[in-house]
């Protein structure tokens, strides 16, 4: 939801879509999807298998089975992405699949060389998953606080949300300066302090320190001061948002 303030509105079909229509007959789509998420997927089995993987790897051939059962068995009813489902199925079948490969002495996992046997390498895999699963959760929960907490800053200023989501500039060059103005903004203590008080933002003032037209603030005005408030204020998250943008 956060990223909708920083990219412009798209038109082109939602993963959840293309899921849809994979699950009706679409085999074309669902070669070309997981062909577009080989990284993911290789990435997914690498946190399990603790080392770089590459697509010949016997493991990155269990993450393409698992990531191609997560698009057949997904449903938006569960509440979680595709991407959540699919990264929770492919860490299971690939620690299924070392389980069973732990059973045959001669096989080299090649996971964890200065751990004693199989079982043990196994043991470890899945309480770093448990402890990644509820670092996850809790940056999850951190994100949600901190949005909750900035929704209601934007009350302050009779600003809601889906406004900003509605009116946020639809082009890169247009948010990027858009956010420059906010953190030339930010950075001045009188006009963050003038807009605190009056709860209105200082075109005037503004209108000098940057190089985008007055009838272009206008415009913008509620973006602009809904960035000014992200950075002023205690918002870790939106900050690294607002850092990409600014880097893209």
């Amino acid at each position: 939801m956060l990223s909708l303030l920083f990219l412009a509105k798209k038109k082109k079909q939602t993963l959840e879509e293309s899921v849809h229509l994979i699950q009706q007959g679409d085999k074309k789509l669902n070669d070309d999807l997981i062909e577009a998420y080989k990284p993911f997927i290789a990435k997914t089995v690498s946190v399990v298998c603790k080392r770089y993987i590459v697509h010949s790897d016997d493991e990155f051939s269990i993450g393409l089975i698992a990531f191609n059962e997560a698009i057949q068995k997904y449903s938006p009813e569960r509440g979680s992405s595709l991407l959540s489902f699919a990264e929770v199925l492919i860490k299971r079948r690939v620690i299924d699949y070392i389980r069973q490969q732990a059973k045959n002495p001669t096989v080299s996992l090649e996971l964890q060389p200065d751990i004693g046997d199989s079982d043990s390498r196994v043991s470890i895999i899945e309480n770093e998953i448990s402890l990644d699963d509820y670092r996850k959760k809790t940056d999850e929960e951190r994100r949600r606080e901190e949005i909750f907490r900035f929704q209601a800053h934007l009350r302050d200023f009779e600003l809601s949300f889906h406004d900003l989501v509605e009116q946020a500039p639809k082009h890169a060059d247009a948010r990027k300066n858009a956010i420059q103005a906010a953190k030339l903004l930010a950075e001045d203590k009188e006009l963050r302090e003038s807009l605190f008080e009056k709860k209105r933002l200082p075109i005037k003032q503004l209108e000098e320190m940057v190089h985008v037209s007055r009838k272009t603030l206008e415009r913008n005005r509620r973006y602009i001061i809904a960035m000014t408030l992200i950075l002023s204020g205690d918002y870790v998250y939106m900050k690294d948002y607002i850092k990409g943008v600014l880097e893209s």
